[in-house]
């Protein structure tokens, strides 16, 4: 099962691959095309009813594979509107071969043809609420119609997120959905067929740039708090630098006085809450639990905190009291295995801190990538391996990111990684925001390697987390 908002992502990751999505619609097209010939015989009349986007361009396909019958497709809408460019390829392809197309302008102007089969494609995934103008006016006219009506991927007014319905939906017989089943649709009094469209396994396993345009934030928003710093202090500064990078609008740092004024040289834009003691201690981690339940952000917890037994101890306080969502690295991830907590985890261990938490001590970590799954599965928290490959999982879904280079064996990498998750785990699934956070990180390194070789620093893929992350490279 995959919701709609996946489903977009696997949609791109696919044409990284080299699947096309003009390729991915032929097939899709193909597929409804075969369901209504399953439901009415060679010269019935087929009425299509087609919104502005993908959805309609699956059905403008399906209209060329429907030759044996008699077939009218209406566009609701202007067709110089239509929304992407290979939906608006394939309905210029039925007008330039004299298919019957006509355009809906308006919801007056709607009127269904008598047909045997009303194919519905107006609207897809993604889409929830009331139906609107002109698709409410068509949606009720499919219902009062006596005939058998083909959902293109969902009925329209279907939420393939949550599997709501709308109360002007439109109600199917049959519907062919793609690649996979969507939440709800079992729900329905229709039957449905999932319809495979050659989309590769490698689109959902490894991690691509749909996964970014999930995760990607609407806006700077989120206020990470980085909990970091005593023995060092590069670490906590470079991860909420690179939270600053990845969105986020402001970006705090609580650390002892006696770094916090180095930590704050490190980067004007950081907020620096300094605090008494030489070290992270149990007494002080009241006071900072108090702080990161009041704000309720990410919180990152464990660049550059050391190994003291205080520490390590306050590390453990502050996880048991706390319910938000915590990006959990560096010295900080000793305490997780041994911890109850109601928090969100998302841990980010390298090799051997894997191996030292309980996981596989394996240098290929792809290899062992079902061992990961089941040793998050035990600790029920997220981890974010970190190797040559990464391997991201929940215990039940594992995705790979396979970007990054030899260059990133640097330190602080982690660090600039533990604060990209932070801020996209800010409005995003944890999965989602970890292996996101991986393969912007990774991919970040792999330019900074075009352009100087291996032999770069952390602190400069600060520079390049906003091109990959919004959209300004070629991911």
């Amino acid at each position: 099962m995959i919701t709609g908002r996946r489903m977009a992502a696997v949609d791109e990751n696919a044409a990284a691959l080299g699947v096309p999505r003009k390729q991915l619609m032929e097939s899709s097209g193909n597929a409804v095309a075969h369901t209504v010939r399953d439901v009415a015989d060679p010269g019935s009349s087929v009425a299509i009813v087609a919104g502005r986007g993908n959805n309609g361009g699956d059905a403008f396909v399906a209209a060329r594979f429907l030759e044996e019958y008699d077939v009218t497709t209406l566009l609701l809408g202007r067709a110089e509107t239509i929304g992407t460019e290979i939906a608006s390829e394939n309905w210029d392809t039925l007008e330039r071969a004299d298919y019957d197309v006509r355009e809906v302008r308006d919801s007056s102007q709607f009127g269904l043809p008598d047909a045997d089969v009303v194919v519905d494609a107006m609207l897809g995934t993604g889409i929830s609420g009331d139906l609107r103008e002109p698709v409410a006016t068509a949606a009720e006219a499919i219902n009062a119609a006596d005939t058998t009506v083909v959902a293109v991927d969902v009925p329209t007014g279907f939420d393939a997120d949550g599997g709501d319905h709308a109360e002007n939906r439109v109600e199917a017989d049959r519907v062919v959905t793609f690649h996979d089943t969507k939440p709800g649709l079992e729900d329905l009094a229709a039957e449905v067929t999932v319809a495979d469209i050659g989309i590769p396994a490698a689109a959902e396993r490894f991690v691509g740039p749909g996964d970014i345009s999930l995760a990607r934030p609407d806006d700077r928003e989120g206020r990470p708090y980085v909990i970091g710093g005593g023995p060092y202090t590069g670490a906590p500064a470079l991860a909420a630098q690179a939270a600053l990078r990845a969105g986020a609008e402001l970006s705090f740092v609580a650390a002892p006085g006696t770094v916090a004024g180095e930590i704050q040289g490190y980067a004007a834009d950081l907020v620096v809450q300094p605090y008494e003691e030489d070290v992270l201690t149990p007494e002080r981690a009241d006071d900072l639990l108090e702080t990161a339940q009041e704000y309720d952000n990410p919180v990152v917890l464990g660049p550059g905190l050391g190994t003291a037994d205080e520490t390590l101890e306050a590390a453990r306080q502050f996880l048991e009291g706390y319910d938000g969502r915590v990006v959990v690295d560096a010295d900080a991830l000793a305490v997780v295995p041994e911890v109850e907590t109601d928090a969100t985890l998302v841990c980010t261990p390298n090799r051997a801190e894997l191996a030292r938490m309980g996981g596989p001590d394996a240098d290929d970590l792809r290899a062992v990538a079902d061992e990961i799954e089941s040793f998050a599965a035990d600790l029920g928290h997220v981890v974010l391996a970190k190797g040559p490959d990464d391997v991201i999982t929940d215990g039940e879904r594992t995705r790979i990111s396979r970007s990054g280079t030899l260059g990133m064996k640097v330190g602080g990498t982690g660090d600039t990684l533990a604060g990209i998750v932070a801020t996209l785990l800010a409005d995003t699934d944890p999965l989602e925001a970890a292996a996101a956070a991986a393969h912007v990180n990774g991919l970040a390194g792999e330019r900074l390697a075009d352009d100087e070789g291996h032999g770069f620093l952390a602190s400069e893929l600060l520079g390049e987390i906003p091109a990959v992350l919004w959209g300004e490279s070629d991911v």
